[in-house]
């Protein structure tokens, strides 16, 4: 499916593309989509990139028929972070913005984010639940007041108490080469990857509205239940050395 390229993005806004990868999404990813097309203007696109799905999901997308979309099948399975990764790269909007195949976007939720992108390279939203009741740590909420405090969002990013979830995320363009590519060892949490670099850098912004509602079903790929120490303890090295690899390109890009 290719996208309309005929008609220019919006002067004033600037160009959006929402990315999205999909796994066995069929059951939910069309009224997922049906919540985002609205959102978008002519000239921006919704970049989905399906992680070789085993059922209809490329075929449910396909059949919606807006030429805003542009999907991308992957011949092999890769995961969740290598599909995001690929339709991060895809990408070719002014704002960038994540997307799960299975929440409802609440209406206003680009103007509101692309709002606060003015006066920051990364945004991270709150959201609301529903189909099944959140964890407690689930329900932590971000404040806008905390938008500044890089170093306190730095250390609760590595603890694993600062609710940034790639669902409720969006970044500036000019953030990609320093977001992109990922490190190549990290094998979940793209999204606190990508607010360890907006909060390295000093330019993250919280919005405390919620701009989404997320699904919570038996098939999220958040866990369910409370982490083995190992897998907590590989996790946090893991963050530690997402930051020295954040770190060294920022510094470079000074240089």
């Amino acid at each position: 499916m290719s996208m309309n390229t005929s008609t220019p993005p919006s002067p004033v806004r600037g160009r959006v593309s929402v990315c999205m990868a999909t796994y066995n999404g069929a059951a939910h990813v069309e009224e997922q989509i049906a919540s985002i097309l609205p959102e978008l203007k002519d000239g921006d696109e919704l970049v989905i990139v399906d992680d070789a799905s085993t059922d209809d999901t490329a075929e449910v997308i396909e059949q919606i028929g807006d030429q805003r979309i542009r999907l991308i099948r992957s011949a092999v399975n890769r995961g969740y972070v290598k599909t995001f990764e690929a339709a991060l790269t895809a990408s070719q909007g002014d704002y960038v913005f994540l997307s799960d195949q299975d929440d409802v976007w609440i209406p206003g939720r680009i103007d509101s984010m692309v709002a606060a992108l003015q006066h920051a390279d990364v945004v991270a939203s709150n959201f609301g639940y529903f189909g099944q009741a959140p964890r407690r740590i689930e329900s932590l909420r971000l404040r806008s007041a905390d938008s500044s405090r890089r170093w306190a969002n730095l250390l609760t990013l590595w603890i694993g108490i600062r609710p940034y979830y790639g669902c409720a995320m969006g970044f500036r363009s000019s953030a990609k080469d320093l977001i992109l590519p990922f490190p190549r060892f990290l094998v979940e949490t793209h999204d606190q990857w990508i607010a360890l670099v907006g909060n390295l850098r000093g330019s993250m912004a919280h919005l405390e509205p919620n701009t989404l509602n997320r699904r919570l079903h038996d098939n999220n790929t958040t866990p369910k239940t409370a982490r083995s120490l190992g897998r907590i303890l590989r996790a946090r090295f893991m963050l530690a050395r997402a930051f020295v690899v954040a770190l060294a390109r920022i510094m470079r890009r000074k240089a």
